[in-house]
């Protein structure tokens, strides 16, 4: 009973939004404040319909009602609850009530938060999010039910995947479409600016904070899935230029691209087209992620592959959309003339370089992503796309980007001199200097990789630090604690990217590995740090059996360690999975994978230690950090941007 009321609480959902998406926008149009303002408790009812649907849906998992196909397909009741809870999106039906759960998450937050908008925009901002949330209710409904009923109920169910059934994942997937479908709100402000034809400095207000939000989730969600696919898979990787992952990263680098082209919007009347058209694209490439990870035309090691017809509905969902956006855009691009005049050499030049250095990387990750099915549908030829193409056309675009950030938070607007400019990052540059020269003294065969991150990343800090100074000026370090916390943030930020690429040059150019066949009680070397294998026992976990090994670390005589990596059985599925055990350290990770036995009862092993590993990730979080620490800044709330009166609008030709 409980699973029928949330199929009907899902199909009045639907129709809510179908008046969602007509009634403001004809009340827009017409001037008709009633109808306008309907959007409102539209956009509230359907919010709170979905979260009966996905209550309704989570209770079937939590009491394993193998009533439910999808309950049954993904469950078991030896499982443990939370991921029992994670069941529930670890499957293409329920993550796409999750999808629209957030869609309408996000365009109930603009129905209360957006007070001070004016009444027309307001509505057409929730009008197309609504139209959004009506072709996903469609998909699901029509192609993707998740109420579905078995007639005979079996007592057991066939489990989820074991690969999902890990802590990372379990969040990985909420995160990841907070930032996906959190970038539907700048699409929704981009495509009711369009019919308005009016974009202007309270606009950008109004859209960064959106966006800001998403980037920040996206960033938390990329970080969990690295990090889980770092321990969980046994690679020792923390990013294999998978499809998926791919998907989940160029939507990431165009609102990362967004965010600093609204700044230019709000601060100089400049680049509005431009603004326009990465917000369009920026929602146009998560839509693209969604149709990868569940049309089955590209496999990846965590995509759905479901079946061809529903990625069919999808990209038509995703043509409708970008192709209907972009078809605006061109109409309207005549009307978006720039106001603000600067020169290259100027914090909106630094900005246009930050965008075009973004969005072409971005380009670059599409091609390799896509080319492999490119090339089977026109030449009918099988291409691999690998690491190596990936490294080598990203990378440049990146440094170039690292070089640029630190000029560009210090040069004044519209006009700058590059000597004077540059002249506060001297001591950046000295102490990246510095940084260069230490680690290219204790790199073992001369790395360039780790001289070149190390350089970078210290750089990037260096000059966020050195931005904050220059901001306080003579003032004393009391103004320190006195700047605008958007200030705060984007140095956070900053910062955040140079810690990341310490991480990632110093364990790419530095890691040691070691492949052998280990005997019980016969130690092994790798990087000063003695192994030895002292035993293997098999144990059963709740929904699993495990071989379980006993690995002694010592250094010089002493115990660093005790690590327990583990192959998993799960039975149901028959599936194994490897556990990897790490020791881990603020500047190493110690990383050991045990293999199969060998005839001679000795088993096989592999062993990374991995320096400055967590400096990856330790990045990540404080990027999502500087994004929460400048969303907390008052004057980038939507409430309070929107006071500003809409000046120098460029009214529709």
């Amino acid at each position: 009973m409980i699973a029928e009321f949330g199929h009907f609480a899902l199909i009045l959902a639907f129709m809510v939004s179908l008046f969602q998406m007509t009634v403001p926008l004809v009340g827009a149009a017409k001037g008709w404040l009633g109808w306008m303002d309907s959007a409102r408790p539209a956009a509230l009812a359907q919010f709170l319909l979905v979260g009966v649907s996905f209550a309704a849906l989570t209770m079937a998992f939590v009491t394993s009602d193998f009533s439910l196909k999808l309950v049954y397909e993904n469950s078991h009741t030896a499982k443990p609850m939370l991921y029992k809870i994670s069941g529930v999106w670890g499957n293409h039906e329920g993550s796409m009530l999750l999808w629209v759960l957030i869609l309408a998450l996000f365009g109930a937050a603009a129905a209360v938060f957006g007070d001070n908008l004016p009444p027309q925009l307001r509505a057409r901002v929730l009008a197309v999010q609504a139209s959004i949330g009506a072709a996903f209710f469609a998909f699901i409904i029509f192609t993707s039910n998740p109420f579905l009923r078995l007639e005979n109920p079996p007592f057991d169910g066939r489990d989820l995947n074991p690969l999902l059934q890990d802590p990372g994942l379990a969040f990985h997937p909420p995160f990841l479409y907070l930032g996906y479908v959190g970038l539907s709100m700048a699409f929704s402000f981009a495509v009711a600016a369009l019919i308005e034809g009016r974009v202007d400095a309270a606009w950008a207000r109004w859209v960064r904070p959106w966006t800001l939000a998403a980037w920040m989730f996206l960033t938390i969600g990329i970080a969990l899935g690295s990090w889980w696919a770092y321990y969980e898979l046994g690679w020792g990787g923390f990013w294999f230029w998978d499809p998926v992952e791919n998907a989940s990263f160029m939507p990431w680098l165009l609102s990362a691209a967004l965010l600093h082209s609204a700044i230019v919007v709000e601060k100089r009347e400049a680049l509005k087209s431009w603004t326009i058209l990465l917000a369009i694209m920026a929602f146009g490439f998560s839509m693209i992620g969604t149709f990868i990870v569940r049309s089955g035309v590209i496999t990846s090691v965590h995509s759905f592959a479901s079946d061809p017809t529903r990625g069919i509905f999808i990209l038509g969902i995703l043509a409708v959309f970008t192709g209907g956006a972009l078809t605006l855009y061109a109409v309207r691009a005549s009307s978006m003339t720039a106001k603000g005049v600067f020169t290259p050499m100027s914090r909106e030049g630094a900005l246009v370089l930050n965008n075009l250095l973004l969005a072409v990387s971005a380009f670059v990750v599409f091609i390799g992503t896509i080319w492999p099915l490119a090339a089977e549908f026109l030449w009918d030829r099988k291409l691999s796309v690998g690491a190596p193409f990936f490294n080598k056309a990203f990378t440049p675009f990146m440094i170039a980007l690292a070089i640029a950030l630190p000029f560009g938070a210090i040069m004044p607007w519209k006009r700058a001199v590059f000597a004077r400019a540059a002249r506060p990052l001297r001591g950046a540059f000295i102490f990246a200097l510095a940084v260069m020269v230490l680690v290219f003294a204790v790199s073992t065969g001369r790395s360039a990789i780790a001289v070149i991150g190390a350089g970078l990343g210290a750089w990037l800090i260096a000059g966020s630090v050195a931005d904050l100074l220059h901001r306080v000026g003579n003032s004393g370090l009391s103004r320190l604690f006195r700047l605008p916390r958007a200030d705060w943030g984007k140095a956070i930020a900053h910062a955040g990217v140079g810690v990341t690429f310490i991480g990632v040059g110093l364990l790419t150019a530095w890691q040691l590995e070691d492949i052998r066949v280990a005997k019980i009680g016969q130690p092994f070397d790798l990087g000063g740090y003695d192994f030895t294998l002292r035993q293997v026992d098999q144990v059963q976990g709740p929904n699993y059996l495990s071989t379980l090994a006993t690995i002694d670390v010592n250094r010089d005589g002493a115990s660093v360690a005790v690590l327990h990596p583990e192959k998993r059985i799960y039975p149901v599925q028959a599936m194994p999975t490897t556990e990897a055990a790490i020791d881990n350290g603020i500047f190493r990770d110690i990383y050991v994978v045990i293999g199969d036995e060998q005839a001679d009862g000795s088993w096989a092993v592999r062993t990374y230690v991995k320096p400055f590993a967590n400096w990856i990730w330790a990045g990540a979080i404080l990027m999502a950090l500087g994004g929460m620490v400048s969303l907390s800044d008052r004057r980038y709330r939507v409430a309070v941007g929107a006071k500003r009166a809409a000046v120098n609008a460029v009214p529709a030709e």
